[in-house]
């Protein structure tokens, strides 16, 4: 569908990639990853036509028609929501208005026995035929499915768009994508804007997608659900792995270790050429030896590894002053907007240390509580403050807690104390404000960069709790990780509202569980909570999907169930699957090894044709098995 040949970018005479070469067929749905700045969005845009490359092609195999999922939004004053999605019907549209203006000359016309008129009847025919082919009698309901997937209700659809906030109008721009059915979808952070439950319908979306998809995302789960192959930008180039996100992370990892091994010995044997160059650089008579080696050195491909990972970071929140043992207090409280009670009586009390997260269903009122405990909510009932309790608040809208007025460096250091001021650059470079970025005004940042820059700003200044609303949104997996360290070694007390497992496993101690107006308390990590509620998944949790108890059966029973599940024949056919699962595993674990030997050799500048080919041949043979190892693993129950 797509050949993507020897592109490369650069700005300032630097290179951001080069050499890179992939191929897109139909049904790869492709996660695009690399460090902050390593060019992910940028090679969506020259994938999409939006950019000209420096260097290299792109070739669209056939009428290949590429959409892209654009941060900047257009929409056309006074359209409703559903005229803004039924525009990316617009051949359709075209049509539609050409049977109108057709079907009005017929009712205004009497000349029946005319050519002209009779050349009207053969267009509407020619028209109605094609407007039904092009899927004009379905698209209502195709509007509609999506709409709705992605969180509209049927009274939105009528409603001018510039009603909606910036989120939701990016949510109308996704459904318009969807609808147009590209050969080729290019999504840039598609679910920065999206609920649970829209995350879940279009993870559904994509995976019966018939074309191809190739997506940027920070949400590891969505990457793992929807991908079935990864591209990793790092060091100017590519690594392509026929794996969704979790598996590359395994390859890349045992990738690294091979490529610090070639790298050190590609150094050892570079130091041992250099020594030799000064030796015999003093000899006149080993003048011309000297030169050769030094030409040796110079063609040598030098093998890189890309730096540790900013995870590994040490920044941490900063000490602030010990506060009483009880921080908040909770007594009937309650909040209602007009005739609808989110929530009511809900006590309890949180203690010095403990961190806390609030997990439930959207509209159950976990923001809402959160607002109330910081006096930006009005409630019923009593909320007390501990003694000494200092609140550093993360909203989920930060506009009004920055000054646009300034950069984003003056508006970190202006938070900074005297013990962090010297680690300010840092702390923005992690928050993915590296380089030029840190001077741009805080006026022009989007809602997400916003975001990213009050969470720096906790990071610098003394607080003894913190409540945070949805932090990880708009953050990339590693300044996540990066987020959840500093956290985990936070000493003060934490209230938490995410819908992120990953981020709240072995981070919190304490779940309130917000459920039908009221609030319940569990005395555990997120794993037992979900065990003692029998969520199969965090996510069941968020769509209000439990499971019911079930009434416990004799071990006689129990027992003839499991034999009907699983028979004799299965189990036989499941032991040798694994056996042989185990098997092409060890085949890719010799042809990684093969690679990895053949790949050092290669770096020495001195290989032959016959060493060319076996490597071409060793990689496309390694490509061939990890697509078997898919096969198998997709049988194995």
């Amino acid at each position: 569908m797509l050949l993507v040949q020897n592109l490369g970018v650069y700005f300032a005479g630097k290179y951001l990639f080069e050499n890179v070469s992939f191929r897109i067929n139909k049904g790869n749905r492709v996660g695009l990853v690399g460090k902050n700045g390593a060019g992910k969005s940028t090679l969506l845009k020259i994938l999409s036509k939006r950019q000209q490359p420096s260097e290299g092609d792109i070739v669209y195999e056939g009428e290949v028609t590429v959409g892209y999922l654009s941060q900047d939004i257009d929409f056309v004053q006074g359209r409703t929501v559903w005229q803004e999605a039924d525009s990316a019907f617009e051949q359709l549209v075209e049509i539609q208005e050409r049977i109108d203006f057709v079907n009005k000359e017929l009712a205004e016309r009497t000349d029946y026995e005319s050519d002209a008129y009779g050349k009207l009847i053969e267009d509407i025919s020619t028209l109605t035929e094609r407007f039904g082919i092009l899927g004009g009698y379905t698209k209502d309901a195709e509007i509609e499915q999506i709409l709705i997937g992605l969180g509209f209700k049927n009274s939105d659809f009528h409603r001018p768009t510039d009603e909606f906030s910036g989120g939701w109008r990016m949510r109308i721009e996704l459904a318009k994508l969807l609808l147009q059915k590209h050969d080729v979808m290019l999504l840039d952070e598609p679910t920065n804007h999206l609920d649970i439950d829209s995350i879940i319908w279009l993870e559904e979306f994509l995976k019966d997608y018939p074309g191809a998809v190739v997506l940027v995302s920070h949400d590891r789960q969505f990457l793992d659900n929807v991908t079935n192959r990864t591209i990793e930008i790092a060091n100017r180039h590519i690594s392509d792995f026929k794996a969704n996100y979790t598996r590359y992370l395994e390859l890349r990892e045992d990738r690294r270790e091979k490529l610090e091994q070639a790298q050190k010995n590609q150094e050892q044997m570079i130091k041992h050429t250099e020594d030799l160059i000064s030796k015999f650089r003093a000899k006149a008579n080993k003048a011309s030896m000297a030169q050769s080696l030094i030409k040796k050195l110079d063609k040598i491909d030098r093998i890189e590894v890309e730096n540790e990972d900013v995870t590994k970071m040490n920044i941490r929140f900063v000490d602030a002053v010990q506060p009483g043992k009880i921080i908040f207090e909770l007594d009937n409280v309650g909040v209602a907007f007009g005739d609808h009670q989110v929530f009511d009586n809900v006590s309890f009390y949180v203690n010095r240390g403990e961190k806390v997260a609030f997990v439930g269903q959207n509209g159950q009122g976990k923001t809402t509580l959160s607002r109330a405990i910081v006096n930006e909510q009005k409630f019923s009932g009593n909320i007390k403050h501990g003694h000494n309790v200092e609140i550093g608040y993360f909203a989920q809208n930060q506009a009004h807690v920055l000054n646009d007025k300034l950069t984003v460096l003056e508006e970190a250091e202006n938070s900074a104390t005297e013990e962090t001021r010297k680690l300010v650059r840092d702390y923005l470079g992690a928050f993915m404000f590296g380089g030029d970025a840190v001077e741009k005004k805080v006026s022009v940042l989007s809602g997400g960069e916003r975001n990213r820059l009050a969470l720096c700003k906790l990071l610098l200044r003394p607080f003894n709790v913190l409540i945070m609303d949805e932090p990880t949104n708009h953050l990339d997996i590693q300044s996540k990780e990066l987020l959840k360290k500093a956290l985990q070694k936070y000493t003060g007390t934490l209230l938490l509202v995410s819908h992120d497992r990953e981020f709240l496993e072995g981070l919190v101690d304490k779940v309130f569980d917000f459920r039908n107006g009221q609030v319940k308390e569990y005395l555990s990590g997120i794993d037992d909570y979900l065990a003692q509620i029998k969520a199969g998944n965090f996510r069941e949790v968020e769509k209000g999907i439990l499971a019911a108890p079930k009434e416990e059966k004799p071990i006689e029973v129990k027992i003839e169930q499991a034999k009907r599940v699983l028979s004799f024949e299965d189990e036989k056919e499941q032991k040798r699957l694994k056996n042989k699962l185990s098997k092409i595993e060890t085949e890719i674990s010799d042809f990684e090894k093969k690679i990895a030997d053949l790949e050092t050799k290669l770096h020495t500048g001195s290989q032959s044709q016959e060493e060319l080919d076996l490597y071409s041949n060793l990689k496309n043979d390694l490509d061939n098995k990890m697509l078997e190892w898919e096969e198998v693993s997709e049988q194995i129950i």
